[in-house]
């Protein structure tokens, strides 16, 4: 493996990493303090600001590694006829749904807190943060499968 593969893998880890642990974090301890109204507008506006800087850089991160790795391990045949390539596809798959639901969820906060209103937009996007976080850990879950499966585990 080269030196540049190892650092995709890398780079690529610790972003989902980061990614699935903000979005947790946004699902978890955010949105259930801004619906009780234990938030006000000011910093609950700036933790949706910079979760949408951190989600936006992961994204684009993951897409750039991601594209890389699949590119260099896997062949068209390879990425429709494989294990392997069904999971990359699968992530490819959460990792749009992922994207989508959290910019909706991050929008609808802002939108709220924008306009000095916590509990309204909190309920409004707590679905949306909630269906990421099944996302995230599920693109973690085919992510462990993915490695499982290059190992010849599966």
């Amino acid at each position: 493996m080269s030196l540049i593969d190892t650092a995709s893998y890398v780079i690529h880890s610790v972003f989902a990493g980061l990614w699935t642990g903000s979005i947790l974090f946004m699902t978890l301890a955010v949105i259930p303090l801004a619906v009780r109204g234990n938030l006000d507008a000011g910093p609950l506006n700036t933790v949706t600001g910079r979760f949408k800087i951190l989600s936006r850089t992961s994204v684009l991160i993951l897409f750039l590694s991601g594209g890389h790795l699949a590119g260099t391990q896997y062949t068209t045949s390879t990425l429709t006829g494989s294990l392997g390539g069904y999971l990359v596809l699968s992530m490819l798959s959460l990792w749009f749904l992922t994207a989508g639901v959290t910019e909706v969820a991050a929008s609808r906060l802002a939108d709220g807190s924008g306009r000095d209103k916590v509990r309204e937009p909190a309920r409004k996007a707590r679905r949306f943060f909630q269906l990421g976080s099944v996302f995230a850990v599920l693109l973690l879950v085919v992510s462990g499968l993915l490695s499982a499966a290059g190992a010849g585990l599966l």
